[in-house]
């Protein structure tokens, strides 16, 4: 896949990411970037190029309507960067986006999302 770069202002939405226990930074975007699940890097804040899980596309499974870019900087503390730029490169396309049945099979799917990150980082020399 050729690395894709996004950026924008980190806007609050309605926190589902927090509330399923992966915290978010989100942007509205106009990209034509494929919806789905990314494995990429993040500028943000006091973090420079740091592994992140990227979602394009609408969360569908808990209601939403916008579509809008998700990242999920992986093992920073949980904190609001409202107003901040964030920069994005998309990586590695892991999965489609996809409605789930239940909240429970989402966050299943995160947390295997997750694993699967931090298999991929590994291979890129990011993680022991």
């Amino acid at each position: 896949m050729k690395k894709r770069q996004l950026s924008g202002t980190v806007e609050k939405f309605q926190g589902n990411g927090r509330k399923l226990g992966y915290p978010t930074a989100n942007i509205r975007s106009d990209t034509v970037q494929k919806d789905g699940v990314y494995f990429g890097f993040a500028d943000l804040g006091e973090y420079r190029r740091h592994p992140a899980l990227i979602f394009v596309g609408t969360p569908t499974t808990v209601g939403d309507i916008v579509r809008r870019v998700e990242a999920h900087l992986i093992d920073i503390p949980d904190k609001d960067y409202y107003g901040k730029t964030i920069n994005l490169d998309l990586d590695y396309y892991h999965r489609s986006n996809k409605t789930f049945e239940t909240i429970a099979e989402l966050k299943e799917a995160m947390a295997e999302d997750e694993k699967q990150a931090r298999t991929w980082f590994k291979s890129q020399n990011f993680f022991s």
